[in-house]
């Protein structure tokens, strides 16, 4: 089961049976329990993962120990790659969200790989250019956009990523959410609720229908959806 999730993984997808074989022949699998560290901030980058079960958040501390998340990545998608190129160190922490069991590739043995696989070598430039958009997007957010503006542009990008623009599921709790887009979970409760209010979305459980898609468009761009009306 470990070994069919990592070959759907967009790493690994395109690869020949035999080069997936030799992929999946140095990986390691490791178990973690909720709150167990995969790999801290400054750490060697001495290979990268990929999730078989649970969900992996990556996240920095700042100097007031505030936690603001970068990302949460479920079954069979990677995470730490960068460093399997740069040969530098984790620039964040990865921990278990919950019970998860992760597979583990050792840098040296996958360079290897990729030097005899271009294949390989193009699924890793097409995750890290998805990994680069998405920072950038998420860079954008946190810097330029009041909190409704990110939230409606990460809604946007689900919708993306899910391929429908009438609802998303959201794989992340609230409170990790919130960290994610910069803020607190009781300014986004209130903001989920006022973009309820205003016929922008439905709110139920982690299912979020999308009411006025181009209304969410005008808020992420903007940040407000206008003076009389506006959140």
């Amino acid at each position: 089961m470990n070994k069919v999730i990592a070959a759907q993984s967009i790493l690994f997808k395109e690869l020949p049976a035999h080069h997936l074989e030799a992929v999946l022949a140095i990986a390691v699998e490791k178990p973690l329990e909720k709150g167990a560290l995969v790999f801290a901030e400054g750490d060697p980058g001495e290979g990268f993962y990929i999730v078989v079960e649970g969900q992996i958040k990556i996240y920095k501390l700042s100097l007031e120990g505030k936690e603001h998340i970068f990302d949460i990545f479920g079954p069979g998608e990677p995470f730490g790659e960068v460093p399997v190129f740069s040969g530098d160190v984790f620039p964040a922490t990865a921990e278990a969200v919950k019970k998860s069991r992760v597979l583990f590739f050792p840098r040296k043995r996958f360079i290897d790989l990729i030097s005899a696989d271009p294949t390989l070598a193009l699924n890793m430039l097409a995750v890290l250019s998805k990994r680069l958009r998405h920072f950038t997007t998420q860079v954008e957010n946190l810097s330029l956009k009041e909190v409704p503006g990110r939230l409606a542009g990460y809604l946007i990008l689900l919708s993306e990523e899910q391929q429908n623009q009438s609802e998303v599921s959201l794989h992340i709790s609230k409170g990790h959410l919130a960290s994610f887009l910069g803020t607190i979970p009781e300014t986004l409760s209130r903001i989920l609720k006022k973009m309820s209010e205003k016929d922008l979305i439905r709110v139920n459980g982690k299912k979020i229908r999308l009411l006025d898609f181009e209304g969410l468009k005008i808020l992420a761009e903007s940040g407000r959806i206008g003076e009389d009306n506006g959140i």
